[in-house]
Formats: structure tokens, C-alpha cells, sequence
């Protein structure tokens, strides 16, 4: 009996990788996108001028890279840039409004918004998380400040950049809101 040509295995269909997207992507989208994780122009032009990234690695590397050149106008974009984060429904008022205050004051003296990277830390800490940075940095000479809020700008900015390129599409509001960051907050439409 003879038997017709062997097909071959079956292969699943390639589907594109989220870095091979931001990769082929256009130059103004990638630069777009990228101020969703970070805003500011300058830092976004310097990461999709240097595409393609052989791999997130590579990307998040020269993301840190940009991160460390920012200027202090560029500082200042990226800060305007960021706003409160969104505390859960059941969240007493009390608990809003010790945010707020302890926002006003850090503002206050340092002319700028406050950001920290929240890491591991659990939703239902955040408050606390956040609230214990404002007042430990409220220390702070304003240079030893401006330090710190841009180091926690790059971490912000690693951190929704990886989420973005795995999938989770985390990053900053897309709105000029000032205040406190959050990586969880999401833009429309993304």
C-alpha cells in the first residue's frame, strides 16, 4: 500500500511577543506608550530611538539607563506627570483625607509630587506604605529628595514597563494629575 506524502508536524501559528510589538511599532507609538509608564518626552524619545531590544532585559536596562540622565525640567515632566493612587471602595474618609493632608505637606515643602514604588507590598497596606514614606521623607533636605523621588521615578517607570510588556498594561494615568503614583492605575483605553 502506498501512502501519500507525510504532512508536516503541525505547527501553532507564531503570535507576536509584546516586546516584538514595541519593537516594530511606530516611533510616536512607541514614544506614547512609553509616557504612559514614565512622562517624561525626553526619556521616551531615548528608549524607542534605541529599539529593536533583543529582550526585556535589555529594554528595562536601558530604561534605568534613561532614568539616571533625566534633567531636572525632565525630572519635573515625569513628577507633573503622576497622581494619587485610587484607595480601595470600603476605605474610610479619614483614611482620604490623612492622604491628602500628608500630600499638601510633602508638596508644600518640596514644590513637587510625591512618588514611592510600592513593590510587594499588599493592596491593603498601601495606605499605610505610602503615608509612612511621606513622613520619613518629609526629613529630607530637597536635593537629597529630589534623589529619591527620581530613583522612585525609575523604579515606577521598570516596574509598569515590565507589567506593560508582560501583558498587564499597568501604567501612569494618562491625565496631568498631580500626587501620589500608583502603578495600578490604568489609562483608558488600555
Amino acid at each position: 500500500m502506498t501512502r501519500g506524502p507525510t504532512l508536516p508536524a503541525h505547527r501553532p501559528p507564531y503570535l507576536p511577543k509584546p516586546l516584538d510589538a514595541f519593537n516594530a511599532a511606530h516611533a510616536d507609538e512607541a514614544c506614547a506608550l512609553l509616557q504612559h509608564c514614565l512622562r517624561s518626552l525626553r526619556w521616551a524619545r531615548r528608549i524607542a530611538d534605541h529599539r529593536p531590544y533583543p529582550d526585556l532585559g535589555s529594554l528595562l536596562a536601558a530604561a534605568d539607563e534613561a532614568a539616571y540622565d533625566l534633567s531636572p525640567a525632565d525630572l519635573a515632566e515625569a513628577l507633573a506627570g503622576e497622581s494619587l493612587p485610587e484607595l480601595p471602595e470600603d476605605t474610610y474618609s479619614a483614611a482620604h483625607m490623612a492622604l491628602s493632608a500628608a500630600n499638601a505637606a510633602y508638596e508644600a515643602r518640596f514644590g513637587h509630587t510625591f512618588v514611592i514604588f510600592p513593590g510587594d507590598v499588599p493592596p491593603e497596606e498601601s495606605l499605610d506604605h505610602i503615608l509612612a514614606g511621606i513622613r520619613s521623607r518629609l526629613a529630607n533636605d530637597p536635593e537629597e529628595e529630589r534623589v529619591m523621588a527620581a530613583e522612585e521615578l525609575r523604579r515606577l517607570a521598570r516596574g509598569r514597563l515590565t507589567d506593560l510588556l508582560r501583558g498587564a498594561g499597568a501604567c501612569a494615568p494618562a491625565g496631568p494629575a498631580r500626587g501620589v503614583s500608583s502603578p495600578n492605575a490604568s489609562t483608558p483605553g488600555t
